[in-house]
């Protein structure tokens, strides 16, 4: 997969360039699956949050960039339809869009649902991920992301890529996410780690890591 890991959403010039960029044609011509899954998860979720996500009408853009086609990819519904079924919608996607909420439930699902064993095959999907929807990428969010205890009792998520992510860096809407509780959080994850505002995105290829920003971030731990 082709990665655009967010923290709100596309919400910048430079960040939509990216996505264009990582479709290889106009966002017109993209066929997308929102997948609202994470919204429900942990003590914050709730109907409307995925609403929200998939309608367009939540302040993080993704569904809403004008897409050719959306449809919906609910996790936690696959365990009931034919595989062969769903994993045809999966492939035929140019584009995966990943809803934020709770990434170990979110975790647990695209473990549960036989999702993520899928990743290593969609070569030229984008995946794009809001907040959850990119942690859930990660090796482990950290102990101050964890909303539920999941069965597992650690903080361990899928591990596609090999650093973690601090989201909503500076946001109002999380006051405590300050650059030294950023700095704290990654002194405990032992591992290259970004902390990202709702300006910035981090792209993920074959040809490596670039961090794309019109607004704040910081890389942690780099590796040597």
């Amino acid at each position: 997969m082709k990665l655009l890991l967010t923290d709100s959403g596309v919400r910048n010039a430079s960040m939509l360039a990216a996505l264009v960029g990582l479709l290889g044609k106009p966002i017109a011509e993209a066929d997308a699956l929102c997948i609202p899954t994470a919204g429900y998860g942990g003590p914050y979720g709730d109907p409307g949050g995925p609403w929200r996500f998939i309608s367009g009408r939540s302040p993080n853009p993704m569904t809403e960039l004008g897409w050719k086609s959306v449809g919906v990819l609910e996790l936690t519904a696959l365990p009931g339809i034919d595989k062969e079924r769903w994993v045809s919608w999966v492939r035929e996607a140019d584009a995966l869009l990943v809803n934020g909420g709770d990434a170990l439930y979110l975790c647990h699902w695209m473990r549960e649902s036989g999702l993520a064993g899928l990743f290593p095959s969609l070569r030229d999907t984008v995946y794009v991920g809001l907040s959850a929807g990119s942690t859930v990428l990660t090796p482990r969010i950290g102990e101050h992301f964890v909303d539920r205890k999941p069965p597992t009792g650690d903080d361990s998520t899928l591990g596609v890529v090999d650093f973690s992510l601090f989201p909503h860096l500076d946001s109002p809407d999380c006051p405590e996410n300050t650059m030294a509780k950023a700095e704290r959080w990654a002194a405990g994850i032992g591992g290259p780690a970004y902390a990202i505002d709702a300006q910035t995105a981090v792209k993920v290829t074959d040809d490596g890591i670039e961090v794309v920003s019109e607004g704040h971030w910081k890389l942690f731990n780099p590796p040597s």
